[in-house]
């Protein structure tokens, strides 16, 4: 197999007639296949199936830390005992920790609305009285998160992502303008990179001084203890780093048990510095009374501790590892040799990010349509769904079956092929 780089037009046309083949024998299949989104699958939720039976008896409703009862009405904190879980998670202290309920995007979005509607601890007026709100995004990244910038109208600001997260020499010079008000991060197997933000880029994020004294960093901590490859890699305490740099109110971080135990039905939560949760809380307090404590008890009881996290999370390794393999394997057999695409080599978190020739990802992506192949739209992982090289594709390998899988991705190299050869044939 040789690059399409060192073909000659004829080997080219040649080439591209094999793949218009190929492709029309795939659409002949009649596929029905759908990676938009990073889901478990059907295996990995009946790993976690028990938790719901794991209360039993009164006793069982009774957090083992100061004996509340988890059937009366709380305070909108949570259960003491969840948030000591949480706080063990993320390396934090409890007193930093909101527990709630099923959804970090959730408490995300009303972060930044209260911000807009409220101020934050260090805001001079609410966001909605200032004449523009700025926000920097990292790129690729999660498409809701520039949703969320998106529905309150702030202008999102790109940032070019590297294997060690963002580009923080672009980062500190953006950050010097006051209407910049704050930046998404996905610190540990970022969505879609997969990257471990390396310790100089968080030593560097931590030591950030921007001009708006209200700036808001998001730590979107999704994919905290998501190994599926190897040992689980320790992460550092965001909020420590902050505080000991004179940023303890610039941060606040989330996480869920969405890929841990049962997505949509699982445990939030918000961490953040003691007054910035206490000026948050405030607010919170007019909404909510509590969240659903049984939902944190049950957790609790069935989870225990990290320790009991990180085996859990074993057992769904052994069933993601196969699916990225084969994903990656089917990647250097039939798109490495033609030296167009480049991927990452994930070991944790949901995606494999996958770098098409450029000014080929939505082709790509609508001949995979074609096919019967739904993937997540080209375009997503930048602000406003404009990739400026239009060569970013989101892989999501996790619900499938494995044979599924492989069908997918044989579309999806065949896709990829197709639309480089009509590029460089000028089709």
């Amino acid at each position: 197999m040789k690059a399409y780089s060192a073909m000659s037009k004829e080997e080219l046309a040649k080439e591209y007639e094999k793949e218009k083949a190929a492709f029309e024998a795939l659409k002949g299949l009649g596929l029905k296949l759908n990676m938009a989104r990073g889901k478990p699958e059907r295996g990995q939720l009946d790993i976690t199936t028990d938790m719901l039976t794991v209360i039993k008896t009164p006793e069982d409703c009774m957090d083992p830390i100061d004996g509340n009862d988890a059937r009366q009405y709380g305070t909108p904190w949570g259960l003491t005992c969840c948030r000591e879980l949480w706080a063990e998670i993320l390396g934090c202290k409890a007193e930093n920790v909101l527990a709630a309920g099923s959804s970090s995007l959730t408490l995300m979005y009303d972060t930044v609305s209260k911000a807009v509607t409220h101020g934050l601890l260090h805001s001079d007026k609410p966001w909605k009285d200032l004449p523009k709100v700025k926000w920097l995004c990292p790129a690729p990244g999660y498409d809701r998160h520039f949703r969320i910038c998106a529905s309150f109208g702030f202008e999102m600001i790109y940032v070019p992502m590297n294997e060690n997260g963002p580009d923080m020499d672009v980062v500190e010079d953006l950050i010097k303008d006051e209407a910049v008000k704050g930046m998404w991060c996905v610190p540990k197997y970022s969505n879609p990179t997969g990257c471990i933000y390396s310790a100089e880029t968080i030593a560097r994020i931590a030591k950030m001084k921007p001009a708006a004294k209200d700036f808001l960093l998001m730590w979107d901590n999704a994919y905290c203890v998501h190994e599926f490859e190897g040992d689980y890699v320790p992460f550092p305490d965001i909020l420590s780093l902050a505080a000991e740099n004179g940023n303890a109110d610039m941060v606040m971080e989330y996480a869920s048990t969405s890929k841990i135990t049962l997505p949509g039905a699982g445990i939030a939560c918000m961490a953040g510095s003691v007054d910035n949760m206490k000026y948050l809380m405030d607010l919170w307090d007019v909404q909510s009374i509590s969240f659903d404590k049984m939902n944190q008890i049950r957790h609790v009881r069935y989870l225990k501790n990290k320790a009991g996290v990180l085996e859990l999370m074993k057992k769904h390794a052994a069933i993601l590892k196969p699916k990225f393999d084969a994903v990656l394997d089917a990647l250097d057999k039939e798109i490495a040799p033609l030296e167009f695409a480049s991927w990452n080599r994930p070991v944790g978190g949901y995606f494999v990010s996958l770098n098409v020739m450029e000014g080929t990802a939505k082709r790509t992506l609508a001949l995979c349509k074609e096919a019967g192949v739904v993937m997540t739209a080209a375009g997503a992982t930048f602000p406003y769904g404009n990739d400026p090289h239009d060569s970013n594709v989101r892989v999501a390998p996790t619900l499938p079956p494995v044979a599924e899988l492989e069908d997918a991705i044989k579309v999806l190299c065949v896709c990829m092929k197709l639309s480089a050869l009509e590029k460089l044939l000028g089709k």
